[in-house]
């Protein structure tokens, strides 16, 4: 169960609101954003801070208080704190261990944007604290942890977005794609490119002394213990610098033990869209096949044999078999973006652009009115935090819910166990599992290091 929580008079109203039993009027300046007067605001802390932490940050700080962040390192913790101060006024708390902040009664929602296999267990046990939650993509290290995730939404009623943001956000681009798609201007969609680039590979990298400031064991978490690594090279321009090949800071994305490379990268944002266009988001693949693919280093039996260097893939090319007959290929060539093509045209779209000839007949021939913000299921907000904190007043699913966003990220996953592996992988997209293949399934979840389960209440 929940904890029990100090309910304001805003929970109460909302509570009261999402019951039907009340309706409240506001100005048109705040309706939209569920505030009551001015100084009625949601409460936020944000914990993990680098990088994608700051940018989820201060985009919703328009939009609501910030009063604790947490981090494992001290230094960019208080650079953030000082950020933040200077755009709110006010500082928030700070702390180094997340529990602290999801101890605090004062909270009404966290953001989370710690590396990728932190998100789960601080997700779930913000939901037994009684937080709304917006975590960063990709939502988890694993398929078994989607489903963990899908069921404490059920079972404790928080609203979760999860920070896909190209469905809000991007000049409303990939909106127009899926809404070109569903008013049949490429005919029956029978193939789709998702371009996500590929990553680099490194060369050994040795044991290093933990940088100060860091808790370099917290951060590890619910990964295996291993020794910190890193080169003295270093990357300029992030905060004073951090390590360019390391196993830790800017470069957990090339280990599996953290994350899953550019296919739970990029590939998290492409296929999602990908899937949304195709109508492919309550089911999934029925084969994953490796077609083309270098991992970083070697492995066996879907291990790396190595501990010193990146492990993830580092070129690929992905066939999966989606439902209808359509192809998806996921792909390091090419331009980052998603190619759409059908039996009557094809057309191109990424951040920057959309192009195509039936983008280019749109001048003679628009989309019927409304048809971009029926995508999207009403009025297009400023950015993915405002859609996030209408649905904590409306507790209706925000546009990047969980059970769509892992039914795609289950391609990512199942594509880079197919890579491990070295073979295709048959799919049940009902039962949610490899057919056939004990071996392959084993990889569907991971056991968290002892000291840092999930702590399920």
């Amino acid at each position: 169960m929940s904890k029990p929580r100090h309910t304001s008079r805003r929970r109460f109203m909302q509570g009261m609101a999402a019951a039907g039993a009340a309706t409240v009027i506001l100005p048109a300046a705040n309706r939209a954003f569920g505030f009551k007067n001015a100084n009625d605001r949601p409460t936020f802390a944000s914990i993990g801070l680098r990088n994608q932490g700051w940018t989820i940050t201060s985009k919703t700080i328009p939009y609501a208080d910030f009063v604790a962040l947490a981090d494992v390192d001290a230094g960019i913790l208080e650079d953030t704190a000082g950020k933040v101060k200077s755009k709110q006024g006010k500082k928030p708390d700070t702390y180094k261990d997340y529990r602290k902040v999801l101890d605090r009664d004062d909270i009404d929602a966290v953001m989370i944007a710690t590396p990728d296999h932190w998100h789960t267990k601080v997700a779930v046990e913000a939901m037994y604290a009684g937080k709304d939650v917006y975590c960063e993509k990709p939502l988890t290290l694993t398929i078994a942890e989607g489903k963990l995730i899908e069921k404490v939404v059920k079972e404790t009623g928080r609203v979760f977005q999860v920070g896909t943001m190209q469905r809000s956000e991007c000049g409303s681009r990939f909106l127009e794609a899926v809404a070109l798609i569903r008013d049949g201007r490429i005919g029956d969609v029978k193939k789709v490119t998702c371009g996500i680039g590929g990553m680099t590979g490194s060369p050994v990298i040795p044991v290093a002394a933990v940088p100060s400031g860091l808790d370099y064991d917290f951060w590890l978490g619910p990964a295996p213990k291993v020794d910190y690594r890193a080169l003295p090279e270093m990357r300029k321009g992030y905060g004073g610098g951090v390590p360019l090949y390391s196993n830790c800071h800017y470069s957990f994305r090339n280990w599996h033990e953290y994350s899953g490379g550019k296919l739970t990268d990029w590939g998290a944002h492409h296929v999602d869209i990908a899937c949304w266009g195709l109508g492919a988001t309550e089911t999934g693949p029925s084969k994953i096949a490796p077609l083309e693919y270098e991992l970083a280093c070697e492995y066996k039996d879907g291990w790396p044999v190595v501990d010193d260097r990146y492990n993830v893939a580092t070129k690929f090319k992905i066939q999966a078999d989606m439902p209808n007959g359509v192809e998806m290929i996921i792909t390091d060539a090419g331009d980052n973006g998603i190619l759409f093509e059908g039996t009557k045209g094809r057309f191109f779209v990424n951040r920057g652009k959309i192009v195509g000839a039936p983008v280019e007949a749109l001048k003679e021939n628009p989309l019927p009115e409304g048809a971009i913000e029926a995508v999207y299921g009403g009025p297009i907000p400023a950015n993915h935090s405002v859609n996030f904190i209408q649905c904590m007043e409306s507790r209706k699913n925000p546009i990047s819910d969980v059970w769509s966003h892992n039914r795609m990220l289950e391609i990512c996953h199942l594509s880079n166990i197919s890579m491990r592996l070295g073979r295709e992988l048959n799919w049940d997209p009902a039962k949610r599992e490899i057919v056939g293949d004990d071996q392959a399934n084993s990889f569907l979840s991971r056991e968290n290091r002892k000291g840092f389960e999930i702590q399920m209440s």
